[in-house]
């Protein structure tokens, strides 16, 4: 565990019905060389104390891909969406601090929980700190703390379930990665998966090229 930032736990949100994917688990779906799973929890596992899938199925499933895997549905049914399965976290997690992670994210920055930390401290009033990926806001890759709650319960209430006006009271923080390669920062549908893999196709020589020039 990383001793430059307090107790984070990560939380992969998986909780969706994925209606663009006819209805596939994306965080079962192997985008690169490992299932997404493998992938986000490989990356992780030595930033966090503990990780969480957001998820309403398969549970049995993630914990005989990683063993160490805790899984938690949301707190309402319904499919309400990724600010739900954030306020859901904090009946779980013990720690203050929770990194969440969209199931379909494509790339993952070094050092972001750092990164994210480093933004909070920064900015003391705000309570989430959020990536950008070539100026596209990702607003469900965060970092929020714990005092968040009241508004995400109050946004929930009102039936106000966008982040982005959320996270604006919040007085959120960015930070901004660049990745000029990168043909998506997430998977949304069956044709945005297939257009992921045949570029990677396209440009592997090309990467393989410059690295060895």
């Amino acid at each position: 565990m990383n001793i430059e930032y307090p107790a984070t736990d990560l939380v992969i949100l998986a909780g969706g019905q994925a209606r663009r994917m006819n209805g596939m688990n994306k965080l079962l779906q192997q985008f690169d060389d490992q299932i997404q799973l493998l992938k986000i929890s490989e990356h992780f596992k030595h930033q966090v104390q503990q990780i969480w899938v957001n998820s309403h199925r398969d549970r049995s499933i993630y914990q005989q891909i990683a063993a160490d895997i805790h899984c938690y549905a949301d707190d309402q049914a319904g499919f309400l969406g990724p600010l739900m399965g954030m306020k859901s976290a904090w009946s779980h997690v013990k720690a203050d601090y929770v990194l969440f992670i969209p199931c379909d994210v494509t790339y993952i920055p070094n050092q972001i929980v750092l990164k994210l930390h480093r933004a909070l401290e920064k900015a003391p009033q705000a309570q989430v700190a959020y990536v950008t990926i070539n100026g596209d806001g990702l607003y469900p890759f965060c970092l929020l703390k714990r005092d968040s709650l009241p508004v995400l319960e109050q946004a929930i209430t009102e039936n106000k379930l966008s982040l982005r006006p959320c996270f604006q009271q919040l007085e959120a923080q960015t930070v901004a990665f660049q990745k000029q390669s990168l043909f998506c920062h997430s998977i949304n549908s069956l044709d945005e998966l297939q257009q992921y893999k045949q570029m990677k196709v396209f440009l592997s020589p090309l990467f393989q090229l410059n690295e060895s020039s």
